[in-house]
């Protein structure tokens, strides 16, 4: 069942007795605690008895007729369910773009939500942005329009100014069949023209429901079969999904159901559920834990959490490692960066996992937790095989060790994949090492696509250790890379492909480097 406040703006909450959406019998205190409760276009929304693995694209069109946001892949790559996610962070609304086909309903509590209907006024004035697609042309089939709208609005709220480079990234997400893209970009550059202020969202009424929705921060316990998120949601049909608020809880839980899935982004998890109808019986969503949204910095390293997601790593290595922030740049959407987890990438461990080689080439290193012991691993001895790692049962993924650049580094990183942005993998090589004149040392070299894991390549590193470049030919490397792997052809690229372009990039890494020493 779900329930919506009566009235647009009134409060949630009744100051006493029951609440107009309250199930019979039930005080104010007691409805707070059943069901999820969320804001939908500025309105306070309460959703009891769905299953944990409800997605909000689902729900918004099935429940709440709010056809909008539109199905097309199913599985976050096209951006038609594109809406906006908005979270209180000191007192304002902190906004971010997301695909509803793979956000699990119950992992919204206390959040708002913006769909393409929010846009217009009660007078019928579109936004902005809305205005100027009309005015420029940038609505074809219009199938995926509403999706691109939502994505632009998002990208104004927090960069009302955008270059039309930011523009095309921030749509990098959305696909048109149409290919309808330059007037889209003309769009949105028209409508910036206008002041910040005409393009904000109407979310002055959020903050204070979104306090009043706040749910307390101790266990609470179903008797009916009712969704209660914090820190426990329970269906009728058994599945539990639970949202607790310190690692403590999470490794609690763990240790009491090892075989726990554990979900912070939603772009694995998501994709299993409607690609592969997964079903997951206990779900632990890590989005209200603080302690793992967090990153940490000492002289030598940034400790990234769990929960910090792939747009805030690409913030934070930008000026230190430039060739990783734009291999992050091209993972993805920024939706799925918003969302997704720099630990989740490496749990996940596909074989063309883009983060990993970049992790690899400079030394990282993971904290595990399983109760309340911890134990420290490289990164380079985390995989046993294909999407096999080393965590015990019980045990999760606790920090990110990234080491920051030592003096006279020279890190490389690059990515090929047929198309340049949100696309799978070729392969993708980082190289790390430091000159000690022309001579190269400390050598790192990690590769994905060439294995059934993202990989060192310890030969090929070899083979460079104290050489300069002039000492390094393709052969050498060629045969390096034919003892190291074992060859085969894919989906996305032959050996014969692969192999050649995992020798042409550490060659290009090496003489570049060796040039600009000299020039400098």
């Amino acid at each position: 069942m779900d329930c919506k406040e009566q009235g647009a703006r009134g409060p949630l909450y009744a100051a006493s007795g029951g609440h107009a959406n309250c199930l019979h019998g039930e005080t104010a205190a007691d409805c707070r605690m059943t069901g999820i409760a969320f804001l939908l276009n500025g309105t306070p929304v309460r959703v009891a008895g769905e299953p944990s693995t409800r997605t909000l694209l689902d729900w918004l069109r099935e429940n709440r007729g709010l056809t909008g946001t539109k199905e097309g892949c199913n599985e976050g790559d096209c951006g038609a369910c594109t809406v906006v996610l908005g979270e209180a962070q000191e007192g304002a609304l902190s906004f971010k773009a997301v695909n509803s086909c793979i956000q699990l309903l119950p992992s919204l509590d206390g959040k708002s939500i913006k769909t393409v209907e929010s846009l217009k006024k009660a007078d019928g004035t579109l936004h902005p942005v809305q205005k100027a697609m009309v005015d420029c042309h940038g609505s074809q089939c219009g199938f995926c329009t509403p999706g691109i709208v939502m994505s632009l609005v998002n990208l104004v709220q927090v960069n009302p100014s955008p270059k039309r480079q930011e523009v095309s990234d921030a749509l990098s997400g959305n696909l048109c069949r149409c290919t309808g893209y330059i007037p889209i970009i003309d769009a949105t550059l028209k409508a910036c023209s206008q002041p910040a202020s005409a393009l904000k969202v109407d979310d002055q009424a959020d903050v204070p429901l979104l306090k009043e929705i706040r749910r307390p921060q101790h266990p609470t316990v179903s008797l009916d079969g009712d969704i209660i998120v914090q820190p426990v949601v329970r269906t009728r049909k058994g599945s539990e999904f639970v949202s607790p608020s310190t690692i403590e809880e999470v490794a609690t839980y763990l240790t009491t159901f090892p075989e726990t899935q554990l979900l912070a982004g939603s772009t694995e998890i998501g994709l299993q559920v409607n690609k592969q109808f997964s079903r997951p019986k206990h779900i632990c969503y890590l989005g209200n834990v603080k302690a793992l949204a967090t990153v940490t910095e000492d002289a030598s390293a940034w400790t990234i959490g769990a929960a910090v997601s792939l747009a805030t790593v690409e913030v934070l290595i930008a000026q230190a490692y430039p060739d990783f922030a734009e291999v992050l740049r091209r993972f993805g959407s920024p939706p799925i960066r918003s969302t997704a987890t720099l630990a989740g990438n490496i749990v996940n461990g596909s074989p063309i996992g883009d983060t990993m080689p970049c992790l690899l080439a400079l030394g990282a290193s993971l904290t595990l937790r399983k109760g309340k012991a911890t134990r420290s691993v490289m990164l380079e001895n985390f995989y046993t095989g294909m999407k096999q790692n080393v965590l015990q049962p019980s045990e999760f993924v606790e920090a990110v060790v990234l080491p920051k650049p030592s003096s006279n580094q020279i890190f490389r990183a690059h990515k090929i994949s047929k198309r340049f942005e949100q696309d799978i993998s070729a392969t993708c090589c980082a190289v790390s090492f430091t000159l000690n004149g022309d001579r190269m040392a400390g050598v790192k070299v990690a590769y994905n696509g060439l294995a059934p894991s993202p990989c060192r390549a310890p030969k090929i590193e070899a083979l460079l250790e104290g050489k300069t470049a002039g000492d390094v030919s393709a052969d050498a490397i060629d045969a390096a890379i034919a003892d190291s792997f074992t060859a085969r052809d894919g989906l996305r690229a032959t050996w014969a492909y692969r192999s050649l372009v995992a020798r042409n990039l550490v060659m290009q890494f090496v003489e570049e480097a060796a040039g600009a020493a000299q020039e400098a």
